[in-house]
């Protein structure tokens, strides 16, 4: 019986996007059902909520956090944090990230070309129909010279990759379940984002799409 990295080994079909960027088609398939399981148990300790923007702001995307620190917003700003805001008395910190999670997103880099990736932040998004997120840069992180790591796992999304300006216009790349993308180097910085999610019901995860950002925040 093959091992977990045994079956990272397996042939992707790469899309290069960009100096830099790379589709990795249908990377995370073959281990699906041991990455939805870790995420119940990330899930478990510190459920999915809907943060909210430094202007006040709702987001539609809700989110969690494994990983030795956790992204978060609200009303002081957007940064990383050790203590995740919603655990008890606001002193718990976020769970470790799963070992299924950091294989993925190793062997993910190095198959980009990143190797030696080592991320310490996971950010899980789950949308639902109707859910978007806005074209932003990766930027709080403190090292950019580390890629960054998205995996796309239940509904299919539409993905916006622009440019290092806001006003460079996006190109859109469709991403089904399993798909990774990684960019860094020179496209570290790009604008990204995704458009509303269109409804629909996956046979592993039901009406939602579900993204794990790896990066490395420290």
């Amino acid at each position: 019986m093959s091992s977990d990295l045994e079956l990272f080994e397996a042939e992707p079909q790469d899309l290069p996007l960009a100096e830099g960027a790379v589709l990795l088609g249908a990377f995370a398939r073959s281990v699906e059902e041991s990455l939805v399981a870790a995420l119940a148990s990330v899930v478990s300790v510190a459920p999915f909520r809907h943060m909210l923007t430094p202007g006040g702001r709702r987001m539609s995307v809700a989110m969690t956090n494994c990983g030795r620190v956790g992204w978060v917003s609200d009303c002081a700003g957007y940064r990383y944090d050790d203590r995740d805001p919603e655990g008890a008395e606001g002193d718990r910190r976020w769970p470790d990230m799963p070992p299924a999670f950091r294989d993925l997103a190793t062997h993910a880099a190095g198959r980009a070309g990143f190797s030696g990736f080592s991320p310490d932040a996971c950010l899980v998004n789950r949308y639902e129909p109707g859910a978007r997120l806005s074209l932003h840069q990766d930027r709080d992180e403190r090292d950019f010279d580390a890629p960054i790591v998205s995996v796309s796992l239940g509904l299919p999304a539409v993905f916006l990759f622009g440019g290092l300006r806001r006003s460079d216009p996006p190109g859109r790349v469709s991403l089904a379940h399993g798909d990774v993308v990684v960019w860094g180097g020179p496209s570290r910085l790009r604008y990204h984002g995704v458009l509303p999610l269109r409804d629909g019901v996956h046979p592993l995860l039901g009406a939602c799409r579900l993204n794990l950002t790896f990066r490395k925040a420290l």
